[in-house]
């Protein structure tokens, strides 16, 4: 089983080679690394030639966001199932793309999502949030649950049949994504209990009244064009779902402490 992980870049050169890294070390023999460039103007561009062993193919060139890219990437792809992994991201361990491929093959899903833990952004051994995902249940969706998009591995197929990514729903445009392929396609999809991915803290729904606002604004269309039903409430209710990952760590943990010692919070 090939997978296909897809980085996006624009202006990364401050963490994309731990990225990069993260995705060397995997002890999967069978990986795909597509690297889509926005046309940075810093190093990001020195940083991808320079690791070109490890990246399969990579472009370069102007693009209209975020998931405009990662749908170039997907339409680059050839491997069985794609999968996501930001350019200040890292995979949380050597043997995450193993774990996920014996998985689809154990389970014979659509889908398969896991934990992923938000850090500080230098001191990336601090955590800031946990986010710890639950047994998969379509039903979940009406009450404001989604899965970790950096967490989300689909089959290529699933994405050739229904699409990719809707740009015009900005930084909703990963819920939009899910919420149609697992609510209103009903895919299947399964929860691997394990931490797939380190994300510095931030993005691009987050920081500012203005910006939630807006983010719960798209979300709420998102959740109507794929028929949930009380769509306004249920976006009301996302970002509350989100405040038990919010806990406070006195001490750096390592990824197995944090999946054994901290009960299951809602997602």
């Amino acid at each position: 089983m090939k997978v296909s992980l897809i980085t996006v870049t624009y202006n990364s050169a401050r963490y994309l080679q731990n990225a990069i890294q993260s995705v060397y070390n995997q002890d999967y023999p069978d990986i795909e690394y597509i690297v889509v460039d926005g046309g940075s103007t810093d190093e990001t561009l020195s940083i991808i030639e320079q690791n070109a062993s490890c990246i399969t193919k990579w472009i370069s060139e102007k693009d209209q966001g975020m998931y405009d890219a990662i749908n170039k990437g997907m339409k680059m792809a050839t491997g069985d199932v794609i999968g996501i992994l930001n350019s200040d991201d890292m995979l949380a361990s050597k043997n995450v793309i193993s774990k996920i491929a014996a998985c689809f093959k154990e389970q014979k899903v659509d889908s398969i999502f896991g934990d992923l833990l938000y850090v500080e952004a230098e001191e990336t051994s601090k955590i800031h949030r946990f986010w710890k995902g639950m047994p998969y249940n379509r039903k979940s969706f009406n009450l404001g649950w989604m899965p970790a998009h950096p967490t989300f591995y689909v089959r290529r197929e699933i994405v050739e049949q229904l699409g990719g990514y809707e740009t015009h729903y900005f930084s909703a445009a990963d819920f939009e994504l899910m919420t149609r392929y697992l609510y209103k396609h009903r895919i299947s999809a399964y929860y691997l209990p394990e931490l797939i991915v380190k994300m510095r803290k931030g993005g691009m729904s987050n920081g500012s009244f203005k910006k939630r606002f807006r983010a719960n604004r798209r979300d709420y269309l998102a959740l109507k064009r794929n028929n949930v039903p009380f769509p306004f409430i249920v976006s009301m209710i996302k970002p509350l779902r989100k405040l038990p990952q919010y806990i406070r760590f006195l001490h750096p943990a390592k990824e197995e402490g944090v999946r054994t010692n901290l009960s299951p919070a809602t997602a």
